[in-house]
């Protein structure tokens, strides 16, 4: 008995290690975008399927036990031959890297099918197969107490995660000690496939007393429940993450939230009733509607709280309902085969039909309205009380909210133009009578005035830090040389002069279809006396290809517009990019960082980045909203020498950080903490 818990809590603890850290180490390959996550997840749900269709097919064999010993040498070996060719066996090279930026998704499923694709295989097939053999060993004793051990064990891997390895080891290092962790695991598993390899024979004979096979209808209730849950935490990931940013707690703690209504679920406690939740589900709704209307206002704490909260109640219905159904023991694979179908077809739905067929994330909004039809349904025994009344009811509601939300809420009031795409939603709207502005989420990126195209707006008026320091370069219209990470709608471009060069790097095609003009509603690029060039893809990947292939391009001034959003991209501000930077940066050069933010305060993370490459820098604060379409903005400027800052016009204007000190440690690509940052 020790052997099975063993390895089942092994089995559950590496599978939800390894999530957030491969998460982590492909996140700044595509851009940092909250879809990295939600792509990955949907790898994890679909190959969690392939594992428990493998063990609901293994445990009909008769020598299950010689085929899973074989599917554990191969596993290994391949682990083996990889951590030849890479910094870890489960840590891809750099040679992998994306080139293109369309379509990241089936890159970012190849890139983990190699990495941890097998070995993610058996340890998810682990679960169900260790719990029926149990049940063969031990009928008398219950398999739920070992998948609420599962599940355990995976809350556990989450929350040690964020707490202590991401801290203490490198990604590198991470993958090293996960590799040991799976030898350990399987170590464990080829002594209980041992067992079942000497007495197969045995275990085939209580197929003949297995009771009737599941209904088609319960079956497909099996998959909705799942599938709904699937949907709510993957559609509130996306709805927190582009609130806050993409770090892996904040995956955690979604999925964190998911285990844990699974553990309570399936405890066997009854810590469900099903009236008590449809109240505080309605409660939980209005307290999330609530917030929605207060989010500029409301610490981001809370609002975390209140999705997160409406989250677990969502999911421990459609748990807590699962465990009712569940089947006897000899159907147990069935059931988990049919409850990770449910978890994939969640995953694919928000991953790659919501995003062809909302144009905003509507998927929150659906899953949201469909959980209430499910308490609906099961609060009304009288009129749906058998499963094909109650999935039918169920399909319908799904297929008619999708109608919905994909053709009712589509047109939003003064949206000139929407697409949505895997870096997000972009929408261009009217701007008061006069003007127009590119909004990604809930960010502006850009408004122009249709009287008026070469006035400078939002952040970069001419009194903001990068609009003073454009302005009074002494190289202005002499050769001034600018890159800008972030393109928006281009706004920059009305400072360049004759001579001058500008070249941004942009990640998203539709915002470059944009800002180059397309459907007319900028013309920052167009109208720009410099010379413009764009750069499409990630700006760190680009900035080091150009570096590789010796195009050093000596910016002048290096501006940093990644950062105003609430969903940053924390690849764009660390140790190892900065000294990317310095080395495209011409010996006098400016870097200018936009660190406009409702929520998280870059200060202390540009302060200790300037001490350990030892940088002058300044702060240039803007608090006036105008009437000429200017916002409040916050740069922060830094050079190796003061000779820049130093510029009256400039130096009027500027805060210096004499005295200022700050306790949050460098960040790296290894390590960078967004919380302790939020304001």
């Amino acid at each position: 008995m020790f052997l099975f818990a063993l390895s089942i809590f092994l089995s559950a603890f590496l599978l939800f290690q390894v999530q957030p850290m491969i998460g982590k180490f492909i996140l700044p390959w595509f851009g940092g975008t909250p879809a990295v996550w939600s792509t990955a997840m949907l790898f994890f749900q679909v190959f969690l399927t392939g594992g428990y269709a493998y063990a609901y097919w293994l445990v009909k064999q008769r020598r299950q036990g010689r085929i899973h010993v074989a599917f554990l040498v191969v596993t290994v070996a391949l682990l083996a031959a990889l951590g030849l060719g890479w910094p870890s066996p489960v840590t891809p090279s750099a040679d992998m890297r994306p080139g293109g930026v369309d379509f990241p998704v089936v890159h970012i499923l190849f890139l983990l099918t190699v990495s941890v694709g097998l070995p993610y295989f058996i340890l998810a097939a682990n679960g169900p197969l260790m719990q029926a053999w149990f049940s063969r060993a031990y009928p008398s004793k219950s398999y739920a107490r070992l998948y609420a051990l599962s599940n355990a064990g995976s809350l556990l891997g989450l929350l040690i995660y964020p707490a202590l390895i991401e801290p203490a080891l490198t990604l590198f290092q991470q993958g090293w000690a996960w590799t040991a962790g799976f030898l350990l695991f399987v170590l464990v598993v080829f002594m209980l496939s041992r067992r079942a390899w000497d007495e197969a024979p045995a275990i085939m004979t209580l197929e003949a007393a297995a009771s009737a096979p599941p209904s088609l209808s319960m079956r497909v209730l099996w998959i909705l429940s799942s599938g709904l849950a699937s949907l709510f935490l993957l559609s509130t990931t996306n709805q927190v993450s582009q609130e806050v940013a993409v770090i892996p707690f904040l995956w955690v703690a979604p999925l964190a939230v998911y285990l844990l209504s699974f553990i309570f679920a399936f405890s066997d406690l009854r810590l469900y009733e099903r009236r008590v939740y449809a109240v505080l589900f309605g409660l939980a709704s209005l307290g999330v509607l609530w917030v929605m209307l207060r989010a500029s206002s409301l610490a981001i704490s809370i609002q975390i709280g209140a999705y997160l909260f409406l989250l677990f109640l969502a999911c421990m219905v459609c748990h807590a309902e699962l465990y009712l159904l569940r089947p006897r023991a000899e159907h147990l694979t069935n059931f988990y085969l049919m409850v990770s179908l449910g978890g994939a077809a969640g995953g694919i739905f928000v991953n790659l039909i919501a995003p062809f067929l909302f144009k905003g994330y509507w998927e929150f909004y659906l899953g949201w309205f469909l959980v209430f039809v499910f308490l609906v349904v099961k609060l009304l025994p009288r009129f749906l009380e058998t499963p094909r009344r109650q999935a039918l009811t169920l399909s319908l509601a799904a297929f008619a909210g999708m109608l919905v939300f994909a053709f009712g809420l589509n047109q939003i009031h003064n949206t000139l133009f929407a697409e949505r795409n895997f870096y997000g939603i972009i929408r261009v709207r009217d701007w008061g009578e006069t003007a127009v502005a590119m909004v990604h989420g809930a960010t502006v990126h850009g408004v122009q005035y249709l009287d008026d195209r070469a006035r400078p707006t939002t952040y970069f008026v001419e009194d903001s830090g990068v609009g003073l320091l454009l302005n009074h370069h002494p190289r202005k219209g002499r050769g001034l040389r600018v890159g800008v990470l972030g393109l928006g709608a281009g706004t920059l471009a009305v400072f360049g002069q004759e001579g001058d060069s500008y070249r941004f790097y942009e990640i998203n095609p539709v915002v470059i279809d944009l800002a180059k003009g397309e459907g007319g509603y900028f013309t920052f690029l167009t109208d720009s006396k410099a010379e413009i060039e764009i750069v499409p893809g990630d700006a760190r990947i680009s900035l080091e290809r150009e570096l590789a292939q010796g195009e050093r391009q000596n910016f002048d001034v290096l501006v940093l517009d990644t950062f105003s959003s609430d969903s940053i991209p924390v690849h764009l501000v660390t140790q190892e990019t900065f000294a990317l930077y310095l080395q495209h940066l011409a010996s006098n050069g400016v870097i200018a960082a936009h660190i406009s933010n409702r929520h998280l305060d870059l200060q202390p993370v540009l302060f200790q980045l300037a001490q350990e490459f030892g940088l002058s820098l300044v702060k240039v604060d803007w608090f006036f909203a105008t009437d000429y379409g200017g916002f409040p903005s916050q740069w922060i400027l830094m050079e190796r020498n003061s000779s820049i800052l130093e510029i009256p016009e400039i130096k009027s204007r500027a805060d210096s950080f004499e005295g200022y000190t700050t306790d949050i440690r460098l960040w790296t690509d290894d390590y960078s903490n967004l919380f302790q940052i939020l304001k």
